[in-house]
């Protein structure tokens, strides 16, 4: 791409945002910025602690079920108190638990914190979203979930560098510098970000009926979509957990893992912006279908591979499928919830990637160990197959885009509203398929 067409893009796809939603993807950058602690967690517990390859497994799994059980209390708090009292509680128990975890000895307590790592930092991602929803116009949503998810991406490629030397002086200091990192998330939330939920029903609202969490799983085509979801999240994670078990298998080295899996990263920082400017504007139902297939079968090439270049080629095919679901995906879900709800929705939403999270490792285990990892690539082209069919299906007759109503300003920051005279009605977050996710990430 010639370096002027390349600068349009880029000023074309960052114009027109309000000042609200740079600042919580600054927060989000950070964050992912000082994100070392799941890069060398395994390492810390079995190499500096001592302990065996399964404790340190069960610590990484009782980390993920404190997301399972967060999720949905993250958005009901979003709905209830609003997003921005969220974030702050969220992250301010994340910073300390995340220090905490750094100092805590007996294996019993560093578990129990792990829990309580996981359960602080993921119930911050429906806040973020709902905020990020509030405060962007509907037209711009896949945009800001692109940009959104361009910088969960960068601030993580850069924090996996650097943990590597950050653990060679001092693994403690990798706790406190991330505790210290979400610590200046939640400042800059308090300082910069003023409330944005939507006035509820009966309290000068526009009428527009309570949502409770019965009413989220009462909806039937949102619950097909988290379904959706959940399958194309148990395919993504294959990435992190499936391939570098069949790689090592098949004789490959961790660094030849390290350079395949390295061309994802590097494509979604590449590609997010100028992809985002050719899909922002088409069918959503097209691109989930489009996007579930290359993923599906994007693995499923992965069992033909034989060299570490045929590997990377099949790590583009899947990570291209990436850069199109995460912002698509999460546009949807906006699209199907009312702004009254959009935490709940949001906290059901990430509970599919949370719970594909934990079942993906088992998933990958017992079939490579039963049938072998041509299996694994075989069961994510059929997995991949049945989400595109599902989202074919279930987005025939999408409804139109839900009336919105401007929310009342609150203050938080000096006496501007959330969007600067932007019309508060959007959303963005990345929740969708993220790198594996810094221990206290937002």
């Amino acid at each position: 791409m010639p370096l002027a067409a390349l600068g349009h893009s880029v000023r074309g796809t960052v114009s027109g945002l309000p000042s609200a939603f740079w600042w919580l993807w600054t927060s989000t950058l950070v964050n992912r910025l000082g994100a070392f602690v799941a890069t060398f967690m395994a390492l810390y517990l079995t190499l500096d602690r001592g302990y065996s390859a399964s404790y340190a497994g069960l610590v990484a799994a009782l980390h993920g079920l404190g997301g399972v059980v967060s999720s949905l209390g993250g958005g009901v708090m979003a709905d209830r108190i609003g997003r921005r009292p969220t974030l702050l509680v969220a992250q301010s128990a994340t910073a300390v638990s995340v220090a905490l975890l750094g100092f805590v000895r007996d294996p019993v307590a560093i578990a129990a914190v792990a829990f309580l790592v996981g359960a602080a930092s993921s119930a911050s991602r429906p806040a973020v979203q709902a905020m990020m929803a509030d405060i962007v116009r509907p037209e711009d949503r896949v945009r800001a979930f692109s940009l959104n998810y361009w910088a969960i991406n960068l601030g993580f490629a850069v924090s996996s560098m650097a943990a590597g030397f950050i653990a060679e002086v001092s693994y403690r200091a990798g706790f406190l510098i991330e505790a210290g990192m979400t610590l200046a998330c939640a400042v800059v939330v308090f300082v910069k970000l003023p409330e944005s939920r939507p006035e509820q029903a009966g309290e000068g609202g526009d009428g527009e009926p309570r949502t409770g969490l019965g009413t989220v799983v009462r909806d039937g085509r949102f619950m097909g979509v988290v379904g959706l979801s959940f399958l194309v999240a148990l395919v993504f994670q294959q990435g992190s957990v499936g391939l570098p078990v069949a790689m090592g298998q098949a004789g490959f080295t961790p660094a030849d893992y390290g350079m395949a899996i390295a061309v994802n990263g590097v494509l979604i920082v590449v590609l997010q912006i100028p992809v985002t400017r050719f899909i922002e504007h088409r069918d959503p139902r097209t691109l989930l279908v489009v996007s579930s297939l290359l993923a599906g079968y994007g693995f499923g090439l992965t069992a033909l591979a034989g060299s570490v270049g045929v590997f990377a080629l099949t790590v583009c095919v899947w990570t291209l499928a990436e850069i199109v679901n995460a912002p698509t995906q999460t546009s949807l879900v906006v699209r199907l919830s009312p702004a009254h709800g959009r935490g709940r929705y949001q906290g059901m939403y990430s509970v599919s990637w949370s719970v594909a999270a934990l079942v993906a490792p088992l998933m990958s285990g017992l079939v490579i160990d039963r049938y072998g990892a041509e299996w694994l690539w075989g069961v994510c082209a059929v997995v991949g197959t049945a989400a595109a069919a599902g989202y074919a299906f279930l987005m025939r007759r999408l409804p139109a885009e839900r009336p919105e109503s401007r929310p009342a300003a609150r203050s938080a920051a000096p006496a501007k509203s959330a969007a600067d005279g932007a019309d508060p009605a959007a959303r963005s977050a990345a929740d969708g398929p993220e790198p594996a996710a810094g221990i206290g990430s937002v």
